[in-house]
């Protein structure tokens, strides 16, 4: 396997010190573990379980355990720097925050497709209206079939 190009591995290092700084300003400690999870969840371009994500630490070193992989995910997520969806089915899966972004889950092949949250905006200007109700869509994905699934 090739090792990323030195540039690369330079940005997401200077990514993963960002975040870290962020953390420390909030409060929270800069441990080998969040570094690595940050690693992971800067690696993967779509979404992860925690025990996905806890496979990728845990290739790169075996003690740390599932317990701490959520730990660091329910602080990270406090602190906006990843984000939790829950798809429907299965497992939660995580990914670090970018723009606010809803989610479109595929029920046939899994298939998760990130849109924009303005995509949202008249879904979530009447449930406001009618319920008083605050839509969130970077934490739920709508369920139904890709164009490759079909109907």
């Amino acid at each position: 396997m090739n090792s990323p190009p030195r540039a690369l591995t330079a940005v997401a290092d200077d990514a993963v010190e960002a975040m870290l700084a962020q953390l420390r300003r909030n409060g929270g400690r800069a441990t080998a573990a969040k570094r690595l999870l940050l690693r992971a969840l800067l690696a993967s371009h779509d979404h992860r379980s925690a025990e996905q994500l806890a496979g990728q630490v845990q290739a790169e070193s075996p003690d740390v355990h599932l317990t701490t992989i959520y730990r660091n995910l329910d602080e990270l997520e406090r602190l906006h720097l990843v984000e939790r969806t829950y798809t429907g089915h299965g497992p939660a899966t995580y990914h670090l925050t970018t723009t606010p972004h809803g989610h479109l889950a595929c029920q046939a092949c899994g298939t998760i497709t990130e849109i924009p949250a303005t995509d949202f905006a008249n879904l979530a200007t009447a449930v406001q209206r009618k319920y008083g109700f605050t839509i969130s869509p970077g934490y739920l994905a709508l369920a139904g079939h890709c164009s490759k699934c079909g109907a």
